[in-house]
């Protein structure tokens, strides 16, 4: 029995109109697999609305009751698609997490996937030909609702590919794959035909809204192959998948950005052992995630420490160095707003050399700055001005050759 695994976003069934298109993608589906499993989002703008709501009724709106809330967006989307689908003369039927279930931790607005009764969802395509499951929710062992964090319905599909045997999975989406960079910025932008699942990480990992970083995760681990598509066109769309030398045989795969950024440095620390994990521990505890670290040593025995957050966490850091600084002899804490990453990515990095060597060749060529710099395996990260980030990624896209397939 051949089961296909969809999911839908919030765009793709935002009204009955879309829900029809939905519809006949389904039913053509039916006739290349036995069984479906459809995913779905709440519909566009509901999440949003119902977001809004609670905090009409409360200014700090308790987790637990906020994602019992905002999970009814897509209890609405899966009824109403079931019922589409049963008047079409297919046998449907809707699921909500906690029906299969989907077992969570307890981490309301950002839960993690534990368990899945495979069992049951097993059980229920012997009687039903497709089972339509509320993406973004879970639930815990003692059957509170929980959320999965904004892009959710994604890990909802892979994970339910992985634990039916790592099937197939199709992200339906509004846009028609994954492109080399932004199209919005960059017109050269070329869809890849196939894309790593770490080369796809790292770019979720950079803010690309184009899958959800832990359905990636799940992707890679189970080896579940994950189709990124356009609900709206036949356009094959983009697999992401393992890596091959044919991948590896590219220098770089995608320029990737981030302008959620804010860069905080404390000048004039004692250089003594220490003194890095007084800072970055407090942070750590707070649940604030850093991502580049620089720390400069001066030759009369202090140091500075600069890193980068999300903006959103800036004025919580803020307060947390208020307390730090003058315990471990900081002089001064500033920080700056003004600044975003561009990220050059590619599995063939790790085969080649000079990647980093031309990437700030042709940024300097241009007159942009770089002001910090950290790289992993298959990844190169600058930290610049603002301003220069469509410039610098346009500058990078051009330089790596991305607006042509060597391989086609």
């Amino acid at each position: 029995m051949k089961i296909l695994v969809q999911k839908y976003g919030g765009t793709s069934v935002a009204d009955l109109a879309c829900m029809k298109q939905v519809l006949e993608k389904v039913r053509k589906s039916l006739q290349r697999a036995d069984k479906l499993v459809v995913v779905l989002s709440a519909r566009a703008g509901d999440t949003n609305r119902l977001l809004a709501m609670a905090g009409e009724w409360s200014p700090a709106p308790d987790k637990a009751e906020c994602d019992a809330l905002v999970s009814t967006g897509e209890q609405v989307a899966v009824t109403l698609f079931a019922m589409l689908l049963i008047d079409a003369g297919i046998r449907a039927r809707s699921l909500l997490a906690h029906q299969i279930p989907i077992r969570t931790d307890d981490g309301h607005g950002n839960a993690r996937i534990r368990k899945i009764d495979d069992e049951m969802l097993r059980s229920l395509l012997d009687a039903h030909d497709v089972l339509v499951v509320a993406g973004f929710q879970g639930c815990t062992e003692d059957l509170r609702i929980t959320t999965l964090g904004r892009g959710g319905s994604d890990t909802s599909a892979v994970a339910l590919a992985a634990v039916l045997g790592s099937v197939e999975c199709e992200i339906y989406t509004d846009v028609d794959g994954v492109y080399t960079t932004d199209p919005n910025i960059c017109s050269a932008a070329r869809k890849l035909d196939r894309i790593a699942y770490s080369e796809m990480l790292e770019m979720a990992s950079m803010g690309a809204k184009v899958l959800h970083i832990r359905s990636v995760e799940f992707a890679q681990k189970y080896k579940v192959p994950v189709w990124v598509r356009s609900t709206f066109t036949d356009d094959p769309g983009t697999l992401v998948t393992q890596e091959d030398s044919t991948m590896e045989a590219l220098l770089v795969s995608g320029i990737a950005f981030d302008k959620d950024q804010a860069r905080v440095t404390l000048h004039n620390l004692p250089d003594v052992p220490g003194i890095a994990a007084s800072v970055f521990g407090p942070i750590s505890e707070k649940g604030i995630l850093v991502d580049m670290i620089v720390q400069n040593t001066s030759l009369d025995g202090h140091t500075d420490i600069t890193f980068t957050i999300p903006r959103k966490d800036l004025n919580p850091t803020l307060e947390l160095m208020k307390e730090v600084a003058p315990k471990i002899g900081a002089t001064e804490v500033v920080h700056d707003l003004n600044v975003a990453k561009v990220s050059a990515i590619g599995v063939g990095m790790r085969n080649h050399s000079g990647v980093a060597a031309r990437a700030f060749a042709a940024l300097t060529g241009e007159g942009i700055n770089i002001l910090m710099i950290s790289t992993s395996e298959i990844k190169i990260t600058i930290l610049i001005r603002e301003k220069y980030v469509e410039l610098a990624v346009r500058i990078l896209h051009d330089t790596f050759g991305l607006d042509w397939d060597p391989m086609g």
